[in-house]
């Protein structure tokens, strides 16, 4: 479904997001 690969996508960003804002925190 297009909506599942959306949502999945946007997590994988915004976890990469954060990750690259804030390594130590996690």
């Amino acid at each position: 479904m297009m909506i599942l690969g959306a949502i999945i996508g946007l997590m994988m960003i915004v976890y990469l997001f954060y990750t690259i804002i804030r390594p130590e925190r996690f």
